[in-house]
């Protein structure tokens, strides 16, 4: 039964989403709360962006870009306009009418659910809650999180949900580098812990994108952002394995998938590469198998599309060695040139990147690793990586001096034909060299 005190404090609430005089923190700023961030600027709202990186609040307020993807203009207009601020206090959320939660999600050691930067924030906003807030989860997630994780440690505040503060979950959907759409024009999923909260989060993300759809619970929301992720992950796993297949029976998997998508019905493309990167295909898969677990319940289909695509990154390397091998070469002491570590074409992004693997099998095998990427100058430290190497320049005669070169991301700013007519042997992961009308390298698909 809806009380008066939760009538009215939904209702003011929806009043200041209606006038737009809502302020909105957002929990972390980086490829997910930065985007969004602009696009809940560009709707009228007052914004404020917090994270615990100093950095990226000093890049804020100074109007400094640091994800480059998303261009300069955004960063200089946050800076000079009083409807920004960037804060690494934690006590600022409390000027918040809305806060939405946009925190990584990764997994353990184990590949089960780290909830850690989630839990950490639910704290922090419950060290600051107050009556009419509405706090949204935005971050990919197994379903049950926003009730059985994040509402015990609000709740730990005194305060009730739904009747002194509400609480629904918002996958968040972004494709870093993609030209097509934006952050205002991919559809949005809304689903509320309960009715009213999830009719003021609809509300409010209406106005912010161009189309908010409203289902009946956070763990229907939670589980879509799953299955999204775990389609694609499982359709890549099929065409990884279809290309070992059919390389030995010498055809030529990118003609055929190429020409299955010729078919208007029943088919959607998808492609072979050296893994999964992101932060989103290579994790979240497991995020439900996790869970699967818990109530007794088997996943091989998940979990066997998970162990294709996590052994992509050696089955190139030793595609690597191979091609060394038909030239009376080793391994062991090549000079190989790796070209691209974005885990996609044209962005900076390497979260998860499969070059990281690549490259670490490639100096346990005893190789001497050099790579080019227009997009990424230094290899940035990762969780489980920590590699020193910096983006080497190419020329001619730098291409021609290496044993190989592995293409493992196809950057458009990259020099093809340079490669193509300079390397003496190319193991090419993404179908790159198709490009090129003059090959003189030898050329071998990975």
């Amino acid at each position: 039964m809806t009380t008066k005190q939760e009538t009215c404090r939904a209702s003011e609430l929806t009043s200041k989403i209606e006038n737009k005089t809502a302020c909105v923190g957002i929990v972390g700023m980086g490829y997910v709360g930065l985007p969004l961030a602009v696009a809940v600027f560009d709707a009228g709202y007052e914004v404020l962006g917090f994270d615990v990186d100093p950095n990226k609040i000093e890049c804020l307020n100074n109007g400094t870009p640091y994800l480059k993807h998303l261009g300069d203009d955004f960063s200089a207009e946050l800076a000079t306009t009083d409807r920004f601020k960037a804060t690494d206090n934690p006590e600022s959320l409390k000027d918040a009418d809305i806060i939405l939660l946009c925190v990584p999600t990764p997994l353990g050691k184990h590949n089960e659910p780290d909830l850690t930067f989630v839990t950490k924030s639910t704290k922090a906003v419950a060290n600051i809650l107050r009556k009419g807030q509405l706090v949204v989860l935005e971050s990919t997630t197994y379903p049950g999180t926003t009730r059985d994780e994040m509402l015990p440690i609000l709740e730990s505040s005194g305060l009730k949900h739904g009747v002194d503060f509400f609480l629904a979950y918002s996958p968040e959907r972004e494709d870093p580098g993609r030209k097509t759409e934006s952050t205002q024009s991919i559809p949005k999923l809304v689903g509320g812990l309960d009715e009213t909260s999830g009719r003021i989060a609809h509300e409010f993300y209406g106005r912010v994108v161009k189309n908010a759809h409203l289902v009946s619970s956070a763990e229907v929301a939670e589980s879509a952002k799953l299955l999204e992720n775990i389609y694609r992950a499982v359709n890549i796993a099929l065409v990884n394995e279809m290309k070992l297949i059919l390389e030995k029976l010498d055809v030529d998997i990118w003609e055929v998938v190429e020409a299955a998508a010729t078919k208007p019905f029943g088919f959607q493309a998808f492609y072979p590469g050296p893994g999964l990167g992101g932060h989103c295909i290579p994790i979240d898969p497991f995020y439900l198998t996790w869970k699967a677990r818990e109530v007794g319940m088997p996943t091989r289909f998940i979990e066997l599309a998970g162990e294709i695509n996590q052994n992509m990154p050696h089955v190139v390397v030793d595609k690597v060695a191979s091609a060394l091998n038909d030239d009376k070469k080793s391994i062991n002491g090549a000079n190989i040139l790796v070209v691209g570590i974005a885990y996609k074409p044209d962005v900076d992004d390497i979260r998860e990147t499969p070059a990281a693997e690549i490259i670490e099998d490639l100096y346990k095998r005893g190789a001497e690793v050099q790579y080019h990427d227009p997009h990424v100058d230094s290899f940035p430290k990762m969780r489980k990586y920590d590699i020193d190497l910096a983006s080497v320049q190419i020329t001619a005669e730098s291409i021609g001096s290496h044993d190989a070169v592995l293409i493992v991301t196809n950057h458009a700013l990259v020099d093809w034909d340079l490669i193509a007519t300079n390397a003496s042997l190319v193991i090419d992961t993404r179908n790159a060299l198709a490009r090129c009308n003059d090959i003189r390298c030898r050329l071998v698909k990975a």
